[in-house]
């Protein structure tokens, strides 16, 4: 037989591992709320869009499959953001400032403080967008490209982050971070109304 106070510390050595077990296992929630908690906070919304007059007619043998708008660029012009801008808001004003009816964007780098975008999320008319919002990610710009079409912009963006590589349609809310450059080719002199018009077809 072991002696009394040997049974009663070895109890007491027990209920001492299970407290501290337990300790660990509330230090490692909280660890992983706090984490949670510090993490960027990503939300994403679905929009359907209404149908345009006529827009759930069937494709008309009138329109081409394919047709083709030929110019060439006027000049070049590279626009370059500050920090804190927001991307469209500049591209916009920087479009009507430098009067720019019908373009080609180009390229574009530089980095983000957070995003807001949208992609197409349906395969059937209307379309159905989900928009894709991060304020609090910052990541790099990889690419930009897109059309300005009777002075109207369209223009569409891929970011990367440490963890993935996002792209869509660009929205507000899109802050620059380091800097960012955007480049656009001028093309005033061709007609680009009904390069995004879904219901010419």
């Amino acid at each position: 037989m072991f002696p009394e106070n040997f049974r009663l510390r070895d109890s007491v050595g027990r209920q001492g591992a299970h407290w501290r077990l337990a300790i660990a296992a509330c230090m490692a929630m909280l660890a992983l709320t706090a984490a949670s908690w510090a993490r960027p906070q990503e939300t994403r919304r679905m929009i359907a869009h209404q149908a345009p007059p006529g827009g759930e007619k069937p494709n008309s043998s009138a329109v081409p499959d394919v047709y083709a708008v030929t110019g060439h660029f006027d000049r070049v012009v590279v626009l370059r953001f500050k920090y804190k801008t927001d991307l469209l808001a500049g591209l916009t004003r920087m479009v009507k400032q430098e009067h720019i009816q019908n373009g080609v964007i180009l390229a574009a780098v530089g980095s983000v403080r957070g995003y807001q975008l949208h992609q197409v999320s349906n395969r059937t008319l209307p379309s159905k967008d989900t928009y894709e919002t991060n304020l609090t990610q910052g990541a790099d710009i990889v690419s930009m490209n897109g059309y300005v079409m009777n002075g109207k912009l369209h223009p569409h963006i891929t970011l990367a982050t440490p963890d993935r590589v996002i792209a869509g349609h660009l929205e507000p809310g899109t802050e620059v971070f380091t800097f960012a450059i955007v480049t656009i080719g001028v093309m005033n002199d061709v007609n680009f109304s009904r390069l995004d018009d879904s219901s010419y077809r």
